[in-house]
């Protein structure tokens, strides 16, 4: 499986380190520890969710004393709160949380400091309530991930035209935000290009970014480039704009690497760009993240993962067609 060489280096120290540890366990008891991991997710509604959930069970499966335990909150805060605490009554021995478009902290996260039940972070850094009861984060420069899709944008085209953006949503989500405002950060440098955003929200999947798109091409007779916070999002534009007969008109960038975009991009489609925020990645390391410290390890508390803008120069490099997103 191709991975990222920093996070494939990253994950090989964690697990020379879990092992040795292991081994040391097998000589003072006789037998190996057994590990109950909870991996509490807020939704699985989409690949990228999804393919977080599905790397974490995957990664464990390379240990027989591992068990994995998932839960799905369906986007209910409530829900989410009460599957930590039932992982907790469990008796967990350590959880990931992947906390989507959350950013409210689950109380519960005050509940695993307290039990001292190590908690690993992925993709989502929550702002208020519970937010520094965690052992570690690990996931993407959101921010970066935006100026490297407005750079590429503006150059290519040439400094001036009809930039449109969907965005996800809910208004205060600090990911689809921090990818936007790196995005504009470099679009507002350039007094020749417009911005038109979408007025509503696309929720991150693919048919809200037909519905989106399909708005944007009735009211913008002229379109030159699309941004998208994420892929599924703009994979639903592409398909919107080739329905319209104006694929020729304009190109697409998103956020992610998801694989369906990456072929999109290998095809040569008007799929440009993207920017790497792979959930397949950030789940395995995450895993190998808790095992380490499972095994006595002191991480850095937030870890942020190399994520290079994709094109059609490097897209062969990230393309992996049985990973997990």
């Amino acid at each position: 499986m191709k991975r990222n060489l920093l996070v494939s280096i990253v994950l090989l120290v964690v697990i020379v380190l879990a092992a040795c540890t292991s081994a040391e366990d097998t000589k003072t008891s006789g037998e190996a520890k057994t590990f109950k991991i909870g991996m509490a997710n807020f939704s699985q509604c989409c690949p990228y969710f999804i393919g977080m959930n599905d790397s974490v069970v995957d990664e464990a499966k390379a240990y027989s004393n591992v068990t994995i335990v998932s839960t799905d909150a369906n986007g209910d805060a409530a829900k989410f709160q009460s599957d930590i605490e039932d992982l907790i009554a469990q008796g967990i021995d350590g959880i990931i949380v992947s906390g989507a478009w959350l950013e409210q902290a689950p109380a519960a996260l005050d509940e695993l400091n307290k039990a001292g039940i190590p908690t690993v972070l992925v993709d989502r850094l929550f702002t208020t309530g519970a937010a520094q009861s965690y052992t570690s984060y690990i996931g993407p420069d959101n921010f970066t991930i935006g100026v490297q899709d407005g750079e590429y944008i503006a150059e290519r085209i040439g400094g001036k035209g009809v930039v449109v953006e969907l965005r996800g949503g809910p208004a205060d989500n600090s990911i689809g935000l921090n990818r936007s405002k790196g995005v504009n950060s470099v679009l507002e440098k350039y007094p020749d290009i417009k911005v038109v955003i979408a007025p509503d929200f696309g929720g991150w999947s693919a048919d809200g970014g037909i519905a989106l798109m399909e708005d944007l091409l009735a009211s913008n007779p002229k379109i030159d480039a699309v941004f998208c916070e994420n892929d599924s999002m703009c994979l639903g534009a592409q398909k919107a704009i080739a329905d319209a007969g104006r694929s020729d008109e304009m190109f697409l960038c998103g956020v992610d690497g998801e694989n369906a975009a990456l072929e999109a991009i290998m095809n040569k489609t008007n799929y440009a760009c993207t920017g790497l925020n792979n959930s397949d990645q950030i789940g395995r390391a995450a895993f190998h993240r808790l095992m380490a410290i499972l095994a006595g390890g002191t991480p850095d508390k937030d870890t942020f993962l190399p994520s290079p803008i994709i094109t059609i120069e490097n897209v062969i490099k990230f393309y992996n067609p049985e990973g997990a997103f």
